[in-house]
């Protein structure tokens, strides 16, 4: 059966204070952009500039500001980029240096954390005080991406060049951090939590293969092939029934069955699909085929791609505003 694909006109809108809601935040990195995107309609906004080569975003709780990392092409990128979404214009570019290649970003408690693959660290920028005030570091190769517990209790993040998963909890004190580093699989690049915050899954880059970690016990409780040539990303749906791994090397998208632990469903994706983002009301899914200039948008419930939205060149990290 041919899966039916819908092409959304690519129109181009001014940023206002009549954002889309919900808006789908998307960065352009051939383009060094960020747009947003009305996942009705498909229409676009007009970019906004970033730092050369953008990978990664997050917004705000309050759906105000996007944080955007920076991590440079043809050279190692240094910089962070704020905008103002409602603006449409870049509130700060902060200046990292002598960090370099900032890559994976999440916001917990009014602060932004993110990774520096090239300087083996995670910092923390206080967007209030428009400064840094965190630096720890992993002392592992290519620590990626970064994410937080619900709680932000325990920092988890991917380290590609030394297979391994850097998990960080608080001091007795409560003021610093200690890290334990787990083993795990070839070029361990996504990750994701289980819904209920229990089990911590990464997707190798390297080896076809998956880790799963009990986060409590900080150690790996299982382990499984998907056959990707270079798995991306890895993320569960709100229900945590699913798991979606996008293999950039492939061209494709796996669909995960979490409880058996099995796949479901290869899918033909296009050139390099890379960041995944959930809807979360759980009916749909968004994978950025970066080769081919597209989003994909998933139907969760039958499993195929029901449209198509054009953001422009290049398109990898993604969020989201209700």
């Amino acid at each position: 059966m041919r899966t039916s694909i819908l092409l959304a006109s690519l129109s181009i809108s001014v940023l206002g204070a009549d954002l889309p809601s919900p808006a789908l935040i998307v960065l352009n990195k051939e383009d060094a952009t960020l747009v947003v995107v009305d996942p009705k309609t498909g229409k676009v906004s007009a970019p906004v500039p970033t730092g050369e080569g953008p990978h990664e975003v997050e917004v705000s709780a309050d759906g105000k500001l996007a944080f955007v990392t920076n991590y440079g092409a043809r050279n190692p990128g240094n910089s962070l980029s704020v905008i103002d979404l409602a603006a449409g214009k870049e509130r700060h570019r902060v200046d990292l240096m002598p960090m370099q290649r900032p890559h994976g970003i999440t916001v917990a408690e009014g602060k932004v954390w993110f990774t520096a693959e090239g300087s083996k660290l995670i910092g923390r920028y206080d967007p209030a005080a428009n400064k840094v005030d965190t630096l720890m570091g992993s002392g592992q190769n290519g620590t990626h991406m970064v994410l937080l517990s619900k709680d932000a209790s325990k920092i988890f993040a991917a380290n590609i060049g030394n297979d391994s998963i850097s998990i960080f909890t608080h001091t007795p004190d409560g003021v610093g951090w200690n890290q334990t580093v787990v083993p795990v699989g070839k070029g361990p690049e996504g990750l994701d939590l289980t819904p209920d915050g229990k089990q911590l899954w990464t997707a190798h880059s390297r080896d076809g293969g998956v880790s799963i970690l009990d986060v409590e016990e900080k150690k790996v409780i299982g382990t499984f092939d998907i056959g990707t040539k270079r798995s991306n990303r890895i993320k569960f749906t709100p229900d945590g029934k699913l798991a979606l791994v996008s293999d950039l090397a492939g061209g494709e998208l796996v669909i995960l069955d979490v409880a058996g632990r099995k796949i479901i469903k290869k899918m033909a994706l296009g050139k390099m699909p890379e960041g995944i983002l959930m809807d979360p009301s759980g009916a749909r899914a968004f994978i950025a085929v970066a080769g081919d200039n597209h989003i994909a948008v998933l139907d969760l419930k039958k499993l195929e791609v029901v449209k198509k939205l054009e953001p422009g060149k290049g398109p990898d990290g993604m969020a989201w505003v209700q």
